[in-house]
């Protein structure tokens, strides 16, 4: 045991650690100052600031003894550990960190309430855990010191230093503690692999920064290493968090350090963070048609890129297993988020383990679950519990997996409800997330939300109208003795609404008749007045012949309409080894006859559109098609398919490509219309397509 000393030895004692740390601290503003000489000093000095603080005992002291003692005490705490010029941190026995002074909290970028508390090795990068994990158990249970090379998560990038750890008693507390005096490295770890740097000194650009509210380690020798004005970009400032209040933000953590930034700080983070909502603005909106899995893709490669090393989206799908909708599962609280996207360096390890994580869902427990379900934003700056985001199929932790120490987690919402998640975990090599990070990744959530929502409200019209669409067009084309049929209908790109286009083939009094219409218009009434005027022409042919008679029929029906329709009708009748095809027209682009030695004709065109005066007189045409003679009867969509500079596809362009596919069956001639088309206008089809196709088969293969 230490000598018992009186309260005025106690005093003599302090005053002569105040004298000495006074002249250490002079020694070490010096330019040739030896930091680590200085170092070993302090750490002397700290032992026997507690052997003093030991040694006051009872015997010697009364009441105002004892009162004085403790005032001493206190007095000795503070000068020598408070404000020694060394990064200090005082440990428990089960590595929390007990105290810190404020030369170790400038080192880590934060405030000294933020440290205590927490695991000292939750400031370290993944690499130094676990050895320094046991070296401090060795420290504890030995009581040896010893140095361990150490790479703290700095705020602004990541510092390599050397620690000293010694094990010391302190009055009152049952188990011993331990003292971690932070110095710089002799050889510099930065990843550039620059060894220059004077033995003693930081790493080049690992030093902690010296802007306003910091205090830089000058005090050891450490120059302030200069900033550049993207890393003060990333230094946070005291800006408003967007849909975070301070008090609210418990999961955003009480001890991210917000320090008071200079104005050309401020500048820069607002600066570089408005530059990202932009980027993420005109990634997801530069779309003509809403597309949830492009508009993910592209979030998750941007925030890849600008703010994480790491990126998870986690969905609730559209439609659950069992086939409800995603906004019921999610009012019935049955909704499960699912993994969408996983996005890391591009390295090959990354990539092999990108796959594997993109099949790990969130479950119960983990971070990006919690965040779904409460729809509050989470922040871990220092990461303690590395199994936030589960763990893998090996059982290792998926935060050791892709060595992210830094985790920040915000939903996705659509307005009204939670429909996913991000989630951004990052190494620390430009230090951890912060509160403005949590801020800019809340409005991109919002921003994300609201286009799955447009673009799922749009999945579900486009399927509406699809469907509508489908059952104004016969399921498939009846079989004829001697003919060969095919057609094709296209939506526009925009096809959230059912368009006009029909066609129909069906047994006519005088053996078959043919029908292609497009009612002006799109949407319900037009689906209304396309019905019509497709069973109208079925039903009148049953009892007429004559097209002229069957279109003059159909015309007075859709008088009353609000609509007009133009549509060419075909009455097919065998004759011997062909066929002959009398042709009823009511303003609708002419039909098209491909002969069999792939010479092209276009039959008449005439009549005005059905539905639109009482006196209505249609064009007529009569043509003769010999085996291998191919009718096509197709909408105006076809030929006024524009390319990007307005110019139409035409009618040139469409004969040009049958007389090409003449030779292949009816199917394929519309198929390579189909894609000519397409690629014509660069899958931009502004208006319906659709085309019906007849060819008279040879004898021998009736």
């Amino acid at each position: 045991m230490p000598e018992q000393l009186d309260p005025e030895s106690v005093l003599r004692e302090v005053a002569g650690l105040e004298g000495r740390i006074e002249e250490l601290r002079r020694a070490a503003e010096r330019p040739d100052s030896d930091a680590r000489a200085t170092l070993d000093a302090a750490l002397v000095e700290l032992e026997l600031a507690v052997a003093a603080l030991r040694s006051v005992g009872g015997d010697h002291s009364g009441a105002s003894g004892r009162a004085a003692a403790a005032e001493n005490e206190r007095r000795v705490l503070k000068t020598v550990f408070t404000d020694a010029p060394v990064p200090l941190f005082l440990l428990d026995r089960d590595t929390g960190v007990r105290r810190v002074n404020k030369h170790a909290a400038d080192l880590l970028g934060t405030s000294t309430g933020y440290v205590s508390g927490k695991q000292f090795t939750a400031f370290c990068d993944l690499a130094t855990r676990a050895p320094l994990r046991s070296q401090l158990a060795a420290v504890i249970r030995t009581g040896r010191r010893c140095r361990v090379p150490v790479r703290f998560l700095g705020r602004e990038r990541p510092v390599d230093a050397v620690v000293t750890l010694a094990r010391v008693w302190i009055r009152g507390e049952p188990d011993p503690m331990v003292v971690v005096v932070a110095g710089p490295t002799s050889t510099p770890l930065d990843a550039s692999g620059d060894s220059g740097a004077e033995s003693g000194r930081w790493g080049r650009g690992a030093a902690p920064s010296a802007g306003a509210g910091t205090v830089a380690l000058d005090a050891v020798g450490v120059a302030p290493a200069a900033e550049t004005g993207e890393q003060a970009g990333r230094r946070t400032s005291r800006a408003p968090v967007d849909g975070v209040a301070p008090a609210a933000a418990g999961d955003a953590q009480d001890g991210v350090r917000v320090v008071e930034s200079s104005g050309d700080e401020a500048v820069a983070s607002l600066v570089h963070r408005m530059d990202v909502l932009s980027a993420v603005t005109e990634l997801l909106l530069d779309e003509p048609v809403f597309n949830e899995t492009v508009a993910v893709r592209r979030c998750a490669r941007l925030l890849a890129t600008e703010l994480a090393e790491w990126v998870f989206i986690d969905l609730v799908p559209q439609r659950q297993p069992d086939g409800t909708g995603q906004a019921a599962a999610v009012r019935n609280g049955d909704a499960t988020p699912r993994r969408q996207v996983v996005m890391g360096p591009e390295e090959e390890w990354a990539e092999d383990a990108a796959r594997g994580l993109a099949a790990a869902d969130p479950a119960p427990g983990m971070l990006p679950w919690t965040v779904f379900e409460t729809g509050h934003s989470a922040l871990r700056p220092h990461a303690e519990e590395l199994d936030l985001l589960g763990s893998c199929p090996d059982g290792r932790p998926v935060l050791s997996t892709i060595g992210a120490t830094s985790v920040l987690c915000v939903p996705v919402t659509d307005g009204d409800r939670p429909i996913g998640v991000i989630t951004l975990a990052g190494r620390g090599e430009h230090g951890p997330f912060s509160l403005l990070d949590l801020s800019v990744c809340q409005r991109i959530g919002r921003y994300l939300g609201m286009v799955i929502r447009a673009s799922r409200m749009y999945r579900r019209s486009a399927a509406v109208a699809e469907s509508l669409q489908a059952s104004l067009l016969p399921r498939r084309l009846p079989e004829i003795e001697g003919l060969e049929l095919a057609a094709r209908y296209t939506s526009a790109t925009d096809g959230t609404e059912v368009g006009g286009d029909f066609y129909d083939a069906f047994p006519a009094k005088e053996g078959w008749g043919l029908v292609l219409g497009d009612v002006v218009g799109k949407g319900e009434d037009a689906a209304t007045v396309t019905a019509t005027a497709r069973h109208a022409v079925r039903l009148v042919s049953r009892w007429k012949t004559d097209p002229r008679e069957v279109l003059a029929t159909v015309n007075e029906t859709l008088l009353t309409e609000d609509r007009f329709v133009t549509a060419v009708f075909a009455g097919i009748v065998r004759r011997g080894e062909g066929v002959r095809v009398t042709l009823g027209i009511a303003g609708h682009p002419p039909a098209i006859v491909v002969r069999g030695d792939g010479v092209i004709l276009t039959a008449s065109r005439g009549g005005v559109p059905l539905g639109l005066f009482e006196d209505f007189d249609p064009g007529t045409d009569t043509l003769d098609l010999a085996p291998g003679d191919t009718l096509l009867l197709h909408s105006d969509g076809v030929l006024e398919a524009c390319d990007a500079a307005r110019l139409q596809f035409g009618q040139a362009r469409l004969l040009e490509t049958l007389a090409a596919h003449a030779g292949g069956s009816v199917d394929d001639m519309l198929g390579a219309v189909e894609r000519s088309l397409l690629d014509f206008c660069d899958g931009d089809l502004r208006d319906d397509v659709s085309m019906l196709a007849m060819r008279v088969l040879p004898p021998s293969l009736n």
